[in-house]
């Protein structure tokens, strides 16, 4: 009887899912850039769910971008691995799934670590491959889905002005901005007219309650991951099995209404224009009175004792909330660090270095609630193409901006998945 009832249940929540989707009419040409087995394991958690939807995209790219932590493309092709097991299970409900063999032939390896000051360094395989891709002749545009740095990205542009405008790009920023502070810097400075998502909070509204003990949220892996398949077995190894799944939105905004609208609904958010984002530069110490907008780009200048280094050495570091940040030298005895926070508050902060005659410094930083807030003359101006989270006070949950855009369809869409994953038991 419990399971009769369960499955009456599944079948009134798949009813809504087919309500609420509206499926992409075309298949869209996709490119993930990951940092996939780095710091945060919900990159693998994301992989799966690509994976077992790979059959609604037309997939171009698979590019390791690990700007922080160890991740490697040998992490996408474990995965890949895992898929080719369950391939055999996927292919009863879809012809539609690539074959490994290619899925491993278009994984590429991409900048290791963050990119100096200037946002760029040397060209990698990923952002060759993005170029590539990019390049091709195509009536569509390749959407690069990043959901770690921004750096191979912005090589790719460096390397290649003219992909500017045959590309459009949902990032998954929040914390991954602090990691890319120097590439989105000078993507956003250089590239103005980019077609550019910046999701910095309302992908949250995805992980929602994830730890929540219910069969959409703590119990989901129970419910309905476990018994499917290889890639169902490997999940386990992810938080436990809770499905976190931070970068996932950047999938559901290309499988559900019309990605070619950032304003209308979607499962992956609705999102606003916005005219400029937001940078402030500082050439002074300061104080908790100071105070910047959250997901901004502060920019702490020093006046110190001239030196010949190359550009893009690290020469000085910043440590707030906890961490370290690398500063450069400018030239003309100013140094440079840049940084970017989801966190909120006052927060002090040290400056040190190794050099003879450099000046330490030592503050405060206040960071507010406001997104994209009041406008500076050292802000970055954007063109029509730049969208962000919705500032309404009504979509807001957890302190988080545009949260509900996206954690509105969070059941809807993980119905859908577990159907999918019924495809693997």
């Amino acid at each position: 009887m419990v399971k009769v009832i369960f499955f009456l249940s599944l079948s009134f929540f798949n009813a809504i899912a087919l309500m609420a989707q509206a499926p992409v009419p075309v298949k869209p040409r996709i490119l993930i850039s990951t940092d996939i087995g780095g710091t945060d394991p919900d990159d693998n958690q994301s992989m799966a769910h690509f994976l077992m939807y790979s059959d609604l995209f037309e997939t171009e790219g698979l590019v390791s971008s690990p700007s922080y932590g160890s991740g490697n493309v040998s992490e996408i092709l474990r995965m890949i691995d895992l898929y080719e097991k369950d391939l055999p299970k996927l292919k009863k409900h879809s012809n539609s799934f690539p074959s490994p063999e290619y899925l491993r032939s278009i994984s590429k390896q991409g900048r290791l670590g963050a990119a100096p000051y200037c946002g760029y360094m040397t060209a990698t395989e990923g952002s060759d491959w993005i170029i590539r891709c990019a390049r091709k002749e195509s009536k569509l545009p390749l959407w690069v889905l990043v959901w770690g740095g921004l750096d191979d990205v912005a090589q790719a542009l460096h390397d290649a002005p003219d992909i500017q405008d045959k590309i459009r790009i949902y990032w998954i920023g929040g914390p991954n901005k602090k990691w890319s502070t120097n590439s989105y810097a000078y993507i956003v400075e250089n590239f103005p007219n980019l077609w550019f998502i910046e999701n910095n909070a309302s992908y949250r509204g995805f992980i929602a309650n994830y730890k929540q003990m219910d069969e959409f949220n703590g119990k989901y892996y129970d419910t309905f991951i476990s018994g499917g398949g290889n890639l169902g077995k490997d999940f386990k190894n992810y938080l436990n099995g809770n499905t976190k799944l931070g970068d996932t939105p950047s999938l559901l905004y290309m499988m559900d209404g019309d990605p070619n609208d950032p304003t209308k609904e979607s499962w992956g958010g609705s999102f606003v224009k916005f005219t400029h984002s937001p940078q402030i530069i500082f050439d002074r110490p300061t104080t908790a009175q100071d105070t910047v907008q959250i997901y901004s780009i502060m920019e702490f200048r020093v006046k110190g004792p001239q030196i010949n280094i190359p550009p893009d050495s690290i020469c000085m570091v910043m440590t707030i909330n906890k961490q370290t940040w690398g500063g450069f030298y400018l030239g003309d005895g100013i140094y440079a660090v840049r940084h970017a926070t989801y966190a909120l508050g006052t927060m002090p902060y040290t400056i040190v270095s190794d050099i003879p005659g450099f000046p330490a410094q030592k503050g405060e930083i206040t960071v507010e609630n406001i997104w994209p807030g009041k406008t500076r003359k050292t802000d970055y101006k954007l063109g029509n193409n730049w969208f962000t989270e919705k500032s309404d006070e009504d979509l807001f949950d957890k302190d988080l901006h545009g949260f509900k855009t996206v954690s509105k369809w969070r059941i809807d869409a993980m119905t859908d998945w577990a159907n999918r994953w019924a495809w693997l038991r």
